[in-house]
């Protein structure tokens, strides 16, 4: 088994074995409560009913044919696990990229980094077909840069009939056919 994929299942288990907070009744609690992220478990099995509905789409989408099919994918908490286990693949999200690879799909992301050199190899480390990747640009606002960036990928005549993401920033400003929105727990997991 490779080292990523053991690491990873290590880390899963005592994800899973946590002991949880003692409380000591105080007024903060309810907010300290409130904004605890739930374990790996949880959130793998909301990224797979999030993502379950994508390759039905994408199968769908590419029986009906149009020109250089593609996806887009956020990166950090939407295609690398970069909050539980940083580095790693999310596998739901990865089996989406390479059925859309292996059906002749690119795979492009599109992130609020504003670096490409070490997310491209994170990536790729990880497992996944790189395309192209958009970074936002150094002041720019993560929504404008997402937006610019499936806007000019659809500018150099890539069409976005998926776009994956965790955070509303993923999704304003269109330029993508179909959305699939994984969980960010009010914003918790960025």
């Amino acid at each position: 088994m490779p080292v990523k994929l053991v690491r990873a299942a290590v880390l899963a288990a005592l994800t899973a074995v946590a002991v949880p907070a003692i409380s000591l009744g105080t007024a903060g609690d309810a907010g300290a409560a409130a904004s605890r992220l739930p374990g790996y478990s949880t959130w793998q099995a909301d990224v797979k009913k999030a993502v379950g509905p994508a390759i039905p789409w994408l199968r769908d989408r590419a029986g009906e044919g149009g020109g250089n099919l593609a996806i887009v994918l956020d990166i950090d908490n939407t295609a690398l696990e970069t909050h539980y286990h940083p580095g790693n693949a999310n596998v739901p999200v990865l089996r989406v990229a390479q059925w859309a690879k292996d059906h002749h799909m690119s795979v492009l992301f599109v992130t609020a980094r504003t670096s490409s050199s070490s997310a491209r190899q994170e990536l790729t480390d990880a497992g996944y077909p790189v395309d192209a990747i958009c970074t936002r640009r150094h002041g720019e606002s993560k929504d404008d840069g997402k937006a610019r960036c499936r806007e000019e990928l659809t500018n150099e005549g890539y069409r976005i009939t998926a776009n994956i993401g965790n955070r509303p920033t993923d999704f304003e400003g269109g330029y993508y056919e179909k959305g699939f929105k994984l969980p960010s727990y009010d914003g918790q997991l960025s």
